[in-house]
């Protein structure tokens, strides 16, 4: 038997993440950028045991849905192809936040996964490896392979040997800080997957989404290069409301808010207004994250959990990469 237990951070889209170029191999349609979080995250123990007649999967020590399961089994067949590792394999894995809500809960779980696995099957994965094993459990999954601010580039290869992560800057270069407020509990009920192809398959403003992308690309990864608080802040908040914006245009419309979130965007601009340097980003999900500075984080994350609709409030910094624990 082999074994290896690995943690991954969850990572935020600072520019979003929002269409695939290639379903199969979950290539996407454009490039991102990101925060890798300091405290929320996923460990994963994987142990491939010759005695087991199927893959096993627990979550958070419950066993998973077998969807849940499958779709585990499925990244491993990539692993044991790759390694000729032929034995199936137990996997548990925990989540320090709530699963499948918004909160990339995909992205830190199969960074974390891709790390054990390959290391439990006895590879010495180099980042392209890990990465491409990411990217096909999730698109955003490659960028909590590394830490602090993170490219992940949409790459024009038909194999995606070009869409491989980058490190911007590393967790020390800014002392950031990323206020997460939840506003409901319980798994989404349009998963990011089906909400892309939706998107890509009827919003009339698909195209314009992708060609805005590298404009704000180049100007975030030179904000945070150049620690320019302002110009990320205005490049962060505008990119999370084009995503939604064309993920409401498409047919039926994929809505992802609920009255907590609206609450929360309307709060977060009269702080703003009132001279509070901080602005929002929101994934697939009701969550509001917003970008602050440390020394207006704890006044906001106060402000924020006393409203209506909040059911609790985190406080993220810049994080480290994936790693695999002894």
């Amino acid at each position: 038997m082999g074994s290896a237990t690995a943690h991954a951070n969850t990572n935020i889209a600072l520019v979003k993440y929002w269409g695939k170029r290639d379903t199969d191999l979950n290539l996407p349609a454009v490039s991102s950028l990101s925060m890798t979080l300091s405290t929320m995250g996923t460990t994963t123990r994987v142990t491939f045991d010759p005695g087991l007649r199927r893959d096993e999967l627990l979550l958070d020590d419950h066993p998973a849905p077998e969807a849940a399961r499958a779709r585990t089994s499925r990244f491993l067949d990539l692993v044991r192809e790759a390694s000729g590792v032929e034995s199936f394999a137990s996997v548990r894995t925990r989540n320090n936040f709530p699963t499948a809500s918004g909160l990339a809960s995909s992205a830190s779980g199969f960074a974390a996964l891709a790390l054990a696995a390959t290391r439990a099957a006895g590879m010495d994965a180099d980042l392209a490896t890990l990465a491409s094993l990411a990217r096909r459990g999730s698109g955003s999954a490659p960028r909590s392979l590394l830490g602090g601010f993170v490219a992940l580039p949409a790459g024009q290869a038909a194999d995606g040997s070009d869409c491989i992560p980058r490190q911007v800057a590393p967790p020390e270069h800014w002392d950031l800080r990323l206020v997460v407020t939840l506003t409901a509990s319980g798994a989404k009920t349009v998963g990011s997957t089906e909400g892309m192809e939706r998107t890509r398959l009827t919003s009339p403003y698909y195209g314009a989404w992708i060609e805005e992308n590298a404009r704000a690309m180049e100007a975030a990864s030179r904000a945070v290069v150049e620690r320019d608080f302002e110009t990320l802040g205005r490049v962060v908040e505008a990119s999370c409301f084009r995503m939604h914006a064309v993920a409401l245009s498409a047919e039926p419309a994929v809505l992802y808010w609920n009255d907590g979130t609206v609450r929360v965007i309307h709060r977060v601009r009269s702080m703003r207004d009132a001279g509070v340097r901080c602005w929002l980003t929101m994934d697939a999900g009701p969550h509001v994250k917003v970008l602050c500075l440390p020394g207006d984080a704890d006044l906001i994350a106060k402000d924020l959990a006393a409203m209506p609709g909040v059911q609790g409030v985190l406080v993220e910094r810049p994080g480290p990469g994936a790693e695999v624990l002894p």
